[in-house]
């Protein structure tokens, strides 16, 4: 007879209802019940995802974030020229039409400066969330704060200046390669420090650099923003490095035969060793698989 709810599994119950249904199935052996989650766990799946893809997207558009300033830089300093030129000389059509045009010139290239910063945020949020759901496999105890912080904790007004760091030490740590004997290597944590470092800089100096621009008229105002430009381009640089960096501790990380054990979102029963790619690197691992309890 059928469970009269589901109508799938066996009743067993005298009201005609499975185990499932009338929530009397016996717990599952420890050796079978599903592995914990670390701090948040939404997101996190039984093995790791390749960044690589992200990388390589973000890797481009902070190029392109570099090329972009260093336009903003010249076309900014080009106006600032024409500016003192103008003061000196001699207030001709000639001199008005010429400014007019590198005044325009400059506003296109500081929209697509913003353009292009907008939509390598938005990709290295992405890259940060995916490599922060990887170390969530590789080693969830040294996880402090969850997968959810990797994208919230960039808008979270003040704490936005240290939540996405303890985010990223976690993945640091959780991505580092493991010894032969099982223990993790330690990596210097230098570049880390550099690149967060570095984007809060970049971050403080356009915030004075807009509060100033509005008293500093003309070529001054125009000196303060190649300066916070100058510096941006200083942050992306690292940035691309810390890119680069990760994504290849990870790709290591999951290549190698695995101190992390599959996470189970449901009991398996039996056990045999199978072969699993991953990132494009076979390696060996142990799994459970069977049939639904």
């Amino acid at each position: 007879m059928l469970c009269t709810r589901c109508r799938i599994r066996t009743a067993v119950t005298d009201d005609g209802l499975c185990t499932f249904c009338s929530g009397t199935r016996p717990p599952l052996p420890d050796h079978l019940a599903p592995a914990e989650a670390g701090p948040g766990g939404w997101g996190v799946g039984d093995w790791p995802r390749s960044p690589i893809g992200l990388s390589w997207a973000v890797t481009a558009l902070l190029g392109a974030v570099i090329a972009t300033d260093l336009a903003a830089i010249g076309t900014g300093l080009h106006l600032r020229n024409m500016w003192q030129g103008g003061a000196d000389a001699a207030d001709t059509a000639a001199q008005g039409s010429r400014l007019r045009w590198a005044d325009q010139l400059h506003d296109v290239t500081t929209d697509v400066q913003a353009s292009v910063f907008l939509v390598t945020g938005v990709l290295f949020i992405l890259w940060f969330h995916r490599t922060r759901r990887n170390a969530e496999v590789f080693d969830p105890s040294v996880q402090r704060m969850g997968p959810g912080w990797a994208v919230g904790g960039w808008f979270v007004p003040v704490a936005n200046f240290w939540f996405p760091y303890r985010v990223a030490d976690g993945i640091w740590t959780g991505s580092a390669p493991v010894s032969p004997e099982g223990g993790r290597v330690a990596v210097p944590r230098a570049l880390l420090n550099f690149w967060w470092g570095l984007w809060v800089a970049s971050v403080l100096a356009d915030q004075i650099t807009d509060r100033r621009t509005g008293s500093l008229a003309g070529p001054d105002g125009l000196g303060l923003v190649a300066a916070a430009d100058a510096l941006e381009i200083i942050a992306a640089v690292v940035a691309l490095l810390f890119v680069r960096a990760l994504t290849r501790m990870q790709v290591e990380r999951a290549a190698q035969p695995p101190p992390f054990p599959p996470r189970r979102s449901r009991a398996l029963i039996g056990d045999s060793r199978s072969e699993v790619t991953l990132f494009g690197h076979s390696a060996q691992y142990a799994i459970d698989r069977g049939r639904r309890r």
